[in-house]
């Protein structure tokens, strides 16, 4: 017992210097340490945005800065594939409408550390695909300052299209960081209408001893029938939304040029239903002429068939498309 005492007290002024150290450090070490580490991360995600508005990212960069604590920016992360070899049109023109937003923040006076963006390429970082079971591009989603993403912080690019300006709107939304986009002059539309007067100009010009051709009723007919043909193919919807052309997918190659929701279309689709629509409308020209006609009967009744023919195969081209968009629609025609 003597023997125990003594080694107790003999380890009594160990005690008493760990204690007077504990009391001597400096409280929040830990707290200290994540203040620094967070500070080296802004002041990197600076510096890269100082020089591109966009941040290119890789697998470990992706980790550190956008997945990895600590964390007080929000970063909004195309994923894509712009080489060339991965054929995919779709990520470029994305890319495109995204660096006009980017370049847009970057240069405006709200400009702060509080949002990056960032693109990860798919052959640059594959497995940041692989971790977020990813297998389509292109890809916009939202990671925010605190928490992990959310449903609504994918944005849907199937049904909005990816414009700068409906981008804009979803990371408003989703950040409460609002941008006005700033695009370059584009004056191709100002060349190409100057062009057009400048042509009908010089038309009416030469022809200005005979203008009966301006009373020409199947010129202005055709004319007609091409606004018709735009407008109901959905050519508004492409110029106010901006969507794809059409969609790659990445796994198997495979292309679709028809949308599968009723609340969005592709670029494609539009041309393919244009066309569909003109064919339709010649089949019925070719049977008013077949019925109105005084010629032959036998050249009457070829013209009769051929377009009964076209009606009749793209009208049931045109309601397979409508109903391959609007699922449960029960009538078909011909082409199911």
């Amino acid at each position: 017992m003597a023997s125990v005492w003594a080694k107790s007290i003999a380890n009594l002024p160990v005690l008493s210097v760990i204690c007077l150290l504990l009391l001597c450090l400096p409280p929040g070490g830990g707290q200290k340490k994540k203040e620094n580490l967070l500070s080296e991360k802004v002041d990197q995600m600076m510096e890269w945005s100082s020089r591109r508005s966009v941040v290119r990212m890789n697998g470990d960069k992706f980790r550190r800065f956008v997945k990895a604590p600590p964390r007080n920016y929000s970063v909004i992360v195309m994923f894509t594939a712009l080489q060339p070899q991965r054929q995919c049109s779709v990520c470029r023109q994305a890319n495109e409408e995204y660096q006009v937003l980017a370049n847009s923040w970057r240069y405006s006076s709200a400009f702060s550390n509080k949002l990056f963006f960032t693109v990860v390429d798919y052959d640059e970082g594959a497995d940041v695909f692989q971790q977020l079971n990813m297998n389509s591009a292109p890809t916009f989603m939202h990671f925010p300052a605190k928490g992990k993403p959310k449903r609504a912080d994918t944005f849907d690019l199937q049904r909005i299209g990816f414009a700068s300006e409906q981008l804009a709107k979803w990371i408003a939304d989703r950040t409460d960081v609002q941008i006005r986009v700033f695009r370059p002059p584009n004056y191709s539309g100002t060349i190409a209408l100057a062009l057009l007067v400048s042509l009908v100009g010089g038309l009416l010009y030469l022809r200005r001893n005979n203008l009966e051709f301006i009373y020409n009723k199947t010129g202005w007919a055709m004319a007609a029938l091409c606004v018709v043909f735009a407008m109901t193919s959905g050519q508004m919807w492409n110029h106010i939304r901006g969507p794809p052309y059409a969609h790659k997918n990445p796994q198997n190659g495979q292309v679709s040029y028809i949308h599968g929701s009723s609340q969005a279309q592709f670029v494609a689709e539009s041309h393919i239903i244009l066309l569909l629509n003109a064919a339709i409308t010649m089949g019925m020209v070719l049977l008013n002429e077949a019925a109105t006609s005084k010629g032959d009967v036998g050249k009457r009744r070829i013209i009769c068939l051929v377009g009964l023919g076209l009606v009749v195969f793209f009208f049931s081209f045109l309601l397979s498309i409508f109903r391959s968009k609007y699922h449960g629609y029960p009538y078909s025609f011909l082409i199911k």
